[in-house]
C-alpha cells in the first residue's frame, strides 16, 4: 500500500465522507496524485455566491490541490480543479467563527481567482485547519512565486572582511 492510500482513506473517514462517495471519486483522484504524496486534508466544500451550491470534495496533499464535483442525478464525478500547490498564487484562508467555516481562496495558474467555503462542524478544528494550510502553502515562511528564481541566501561577512 502506497503513502497516498495509507493517508487518503483515514482522512476521508475523519471528514465523515460515506464509502460509496469515496469509491466514486477515488479513480479520478488517483490520476491526479503520485503514490508518494500524503493527504493533508479531505473535506466537503462549495463555492460561495453560487445560486445553487454544488457540493465539491477538496483534497489537499503535500503537493496538489484537487477539487472534484459530482452530478446530482447520475453521480458522475468530474474534475473541477487540479493544481500544484506551488503553482497557486495569492493563497489566503480566513475563518468565520460565527458561521463555523473557512474560506480558502487562490489564483490558479490560468489567472482565475477561485474561492471555496469549507464548513467546520467543531469550532476547535479551525486552528487545526489553519495549521494544515500553513504546512502546505507556507512551508518555510512566505513562498516566492513559482516562476521566479529563488535568490541565493545572503552570507554575512565577518567584521572587518571585504
Amino acid at each position: 500500500m502506497d503513502v497516498f492510500s495509507r493517508t487518503f482513506l483515514p482522512a476521508t473517514s475523519e471528514a465523515g465522507l460515506p464509502i460509496p462517495l469515496v469509491s466514486r471519486h477515488m479513480p479520478l483522484v488517483r490520476r491526479c496524485v503520485t503514490p508518494d504524496e500524503h493527504t493533508v486534508l479531505v473535506a466537503r466544500c462549495h463555492r460561495p455566491g453560487q445560486p445553487l451550491p454544488v457540493s465539491l470534495i477538496l483534497l489537499l496533499t503535500n503537493r496538489n490541490l484537487i477539487i472534484t464535483r459530482e452530478s446530482r442525478l447520475l453521480h458522475r464525478v468530474q474534475l473541477y480543479l487540479a493544481a500544484g500547490t506551488r503553482t497557486l498564487r495569492h493563497v489566503t484562508w480566513t475563518s468565520d467563527r460565527r458561521s463555523r467555516a473557512i474560506e480558502l481562496a487562490a489564483t490558479t495558474p490560468g489567472g482565475v481567482r477561485e474561492r471555496f467555503w469549507i464548513p467546520i462542524d467543531d469550532a476547535r478544528n479551525v486552528q487545526r485547519l489553519h495549521a494544515m494550510f500553513r504546512y502546505v502553502f507556507q512551508p518555510a515562511g512566505t513562498m516566492p512565486p513559482a516562476d521566479s528564481p529563488v535568490p541565493p541566501p545572503r552570507v554575512a561577512s565577518p567584521a572587518g572582511a571585504v
